[in-house]
């Protein structure tokens, strides 16, 4: 009897090929085998290097494929609003919106960022039913103890507070989102208004998704955050903004992170991203932090903001 497979869906450039490794050596490692799995790779200047190094955690039953993605429709530039956490602008954030129209084959599937360590089953996340959900989401916990961002997100994106979901782990329900024409609406959105963002893809699945979307158990995207205890049971860890060991010590989770980057071909060169993290690019770290606070201040206050614009009249939601 054939098994299910299931299809995994991550999204980088060389830079996090690293952080890719163990994500995807985690995950093998806690998967059922009840179950066959697809991890597809969608890749903007990954190196030869790095593709074998990936390419060594495929066995049977778990399938890694790349498909290169030099562009995206609609030719989404390096603009202020489109930059991730104000700072630096890449392509690979914006992929996930187009999973359903590049990948018609699939009516359902994972997405997760690379920024992760994954010590549950992904299984148990793919088999939970969305009914008529486009996405399940859990809610961005990173930003929870921020009053600034927590404005931010109900004032500017329209959610109300502890709804404003993260997109670093999505369950996709492709098929609806092939029938609201999720990719074409959001390109038709940012075409028209450029709305100003501090994370840009996830700003517009929010505003998109709202009233599709399913909640998730925090434990699919649990997240280290300074002053709260870690789960005891997370499924799915996301080092979520600044706080990542292979930069910082003393991150939550951390002694996970490396107990699976030690199994990886890539543990050499996360060590020694870490050791040469210095002084400079912690305190840009801290630069940019403040950068999004100010920022989650003022764009509330400018005209075109998605909530405004709903209020207008203007089709926001799917």
């Amino acid at each position: 009897m054939q098994k299910t497979e299931i299809p995994v869906f991550f999204t980088i450039d060389d830079s996090y090929a690293p952080y890719l490794g163990v994500a995807i050596a985690s995950m093998k490692e806690n998967v059922s085998h009840k179950y066959d799995y697809e991890i597809i790779i969608v890749e903007q200047d990954l190196s030869e290097e790095s593709r074998k190094k990936l390419w060594t955690l495929e066995e049977p039953g778990f399938s890694i494929r790349f498909v290169r993605m030099d562009s995206t429709p609609g030719e989404i530039t390096d603009r202020e609003e489109n930059r991730l956490r104000c700072d630096y602008f890449t392509l690979t954030i914006y992929y996930r919106l187009f999973i359903a129209d590049m990948f018609p084959e699939y009516d359902k599937a994972i997405y997760i960022d690379s920024d992760v360590v994954i010590p549950g089953d992904i299984s148990e996340l793919y088999q939970i039913d969305l009914g008529e959900c486009l996405i399940g989401a859990c809610p961005d916990h990173s930003i929870s103890d921020v009053p600034e961002l927590v404005r931010y997100t109900g004032e500017a994106v329209g959610m109300k507070k502890g709804k404003y979901i993260n997109s670093g782990v999505l369950l996709l329900n492709l098929k609806k989102m092939r029938e609201v024409s999720l990719g074409s609406h959001f390109l038709g959105l940012l075409s028209r208004y450029h709305f100003d963002c501090i994370a840009p893809d996830q700003d517009y699945l929010n505003a998109m998704c709202k009233g599709k979307i399913l909640y998730l158990d925090k434990k699919w995207d649990a997240m280290p955050v300074k002053g709260r205890e870690p789960l005891k049971d997370p499924q799915i860890i996301h080092f979520n903004l600044f706080e990542k060991p292979w930069r910082y010590s003393g991150v939550a989770y951390e002694d996970i992170f490396w107990h699976y980057a030690k199994k990886t071909d890539f543990y050499g060169e996360i060590r020694m991203l870490k050791e040469n993290y210095g002084e400079d690019q912690k305190h840009s770290d801290s630069d940019c932090l403040n950068l999004l606070i100010e920022k989650a201040c003022t764009i509330p206050q400018t005209e075109t903001t998605f909530r405004k614009m709903k209020e207008r009249g203007v089709k926001i939601e799917l």
